[in-house]
């Protein structure tokens, strides 16, 4: 018996002002949040970047300074202070929600000096191909973080830490440079030749200096922060060795749980499963997959076959290991990794990851509060009501009738422990129209209504639990018991 549904919700978006105060702002919103059925939050990067308070967090220059000190411009984060950050962990623990940190390991930005380095150029479609002989370079390897002064810890970081750069200062050229006597980790994505090298300074873990540091930084930040899991940023591009050695680590210094989700950004499944093989310390990986199916769908003008909508993801293939999610900080639009889905598939997407019973869903703060920077406009109100639906009446068995190209749906029987359980859920890419699903014995005797309001008329459901149920063309509909003790 499942108590609750697990639900997960990334609260931050790419384009924030600089003066958002996202910590603060936790402050006000925890509470109200877990009323919803949120049982995580992902936060973005707590760390000093090299943007200082105009950097979302992924230009890490500082992994031990949270908004504490004097640098790259500011004390603060773009997010707020050290001290803003630990209160709103503890409020938001109080409040019934786990915290997980976003992490960033595998490359640092904003140097303090630049140095010397012999250096091979290579071919960024095959990284394992060298362009011509080797070459001095000058680069901005050169971390002192003079603002700390060593507090916390006195490793400072130069080139012999790194394996490669994208910029050489001398010739102002843009490439990817390996550094001499430096190879890329063998243990990655096998995109583009080998996908160790993704930005910036990338972090060379076979150094043992930087994989030792990093473990002690590991045990300093969960001691200083307390959270309960981690979001594990670039995975494909670091060694799946180091992660299962760090993770085994940290759980063994603690008494926690630690919950973790890897952000292995690939779209075939067959990857995702192979690296959770190799490491059995990760408990989930965004199921990108999927993200990919509702881009397609969202862009196919009703031509997409609904019935493959979850074939071959990894909320398909193993189920447990999966974090299904619509959108995120990547996928946005203007961003590296832009995969948007448009908006009139949104509800129906959400729709698939919400209210079936496989996988964690992850809601994004740029589809609930909107992207003001892009004139994206929320969709607080239809997902306020599905998370509601998720989190009091979704459960029981689950039935699937994905059993045609425009028009699939399930249903969720209810169990005995959650008062009014149960649901009919059917969308459409195309036209409007109806299937005849089963909902069990829980709701046998019973009229329906679509909570989301897009259809009007009620549906009666039989003795046998049987009823027929509509959907209006390009749209979803989610069929609750009318009257039910939740007044959803």
């Amino acid at each position: 018996m499942k108590e609750t549904n697990d639900t997960m919700m990334q609260y931050f978006e790419w384009y924030m002002p600089n003066d958002c105060m996202l910590w603060k702002s936790l402050l006000n919103v925890g509470k109200d949040l877990k009323k919803l059925g949120i049982n995580y939050l992902w936060l973005p990067p707590s760390f000093k970047s090299a943007g200082g308070i105009n950097d979302t967090g992924y230009g890490v220059y500082d992994l031990y300074d949270m908004g504490e000190f004097m640098q790259k411009g500011s004390i603060r984060t773009k997010y707020g202070t050290k001290q803003e950050y630990l209160d709103a962990i503890k409020y938001l623990q109080r409040s019934g929600i786990k915290v997980l940190a976003d992490i960033v390991l595998n490359h640092r930005f904003g140097a303090d000096e630049k140095e010397e380095i012999i250096a091979y150029k290579v071919n960024p479609n095959n990284r394992n191909e060298v362009i011509g002989p080797y070459r001095t370079i000058e680069a901005w390897t050169k971390f002192k973080f003079p603002g700390r002064n060593n507090t916390y810890s006195d490793f400072n970081l130069d080139w012999s830490h790194f394996n490669g750069i994208d910029y050489d200062d001398r010739q102002k050229e843009h490439g990817i440079f390996r550094f001499y006597g430096k190879h890329w980790s063998d243990d990655v994505d096998k995109e583009l030749g080998n996908y160790d090298y993704l930005m910036g300074c990338d972090v060379d873990f076979n150094n043992l200096d930087v994989v030792d540091d990093l473990f002690s930084w590991g045990k300093w930040f969960l001691n200083q922060t307390n959270v309960d899991g981690f979001r594990l940023d670039a995975i494909k591009h670091i060694r799946s060795s180091f992660y299962k050695r760090w993770l085994h680590d940290l759980k063994n210094e603690t008494d926690k749980d630690l919950f973790t989700v890897g952000e292995y950004f690939s779209c075939n499944v067959d990857s995702l499963i192979n690296y959770l093989q190799k490491n059995d310390e990760i408990d989930t990986l965004f199921d990108v997959p999927l993200h990919d199916h509702f881009k397609i769908a969202s862009e196919s003008q009703g031509h997409y076959d609904m019935r493959k909508l979850f074939e071959d993801t990894l909320v398909d293939k193993r189920p447990s290991k999966s974090v299904t999610f619509v959108d995120n900080h990547d996928t946005e639009p203007g961003q590296s990794l832009e995969s948007w889905v448009k908006d009139w598939f949104k509800p129906l997407a959400y729709a698939s990851i919400l209210l079936r019973q496989e996988g964690i869903p992850c809601i994004f703060y740029g589809d609930y509060y909107g992207i003001p920077f892009k004139n994206i406009p929320p969709m607080k109100e239809i997902l306020n009501i599905m998370l509601l639906a998720r989190k009091y009446l979704a459960y029981g068995k689950q039935k699937d009738y994905l059993d045609d190209a425009n028009i699939i749906g399930w249903t969720l029987e209810g169990d005995y422990y959650h008062q009014d359980s149960g649901m009919a859920v059917i969308l459409s890419d195309g036209e409007g129209g109806c299937k005849c699903m089963n909902v069990g014995k829980n709701l046998a005797n019973t009229i329906l209504y679509d909570c989301t309001g897009n259809v009007k008329e009620t549906v009666y459901v039989d003795k046998d639990g049987n009823g027929i149920f509509y959907v209006n063309g390009g749209s979803v509909s989610v069929w609750i018991k009318k009257d039910n003790m939740y007044n959803l």
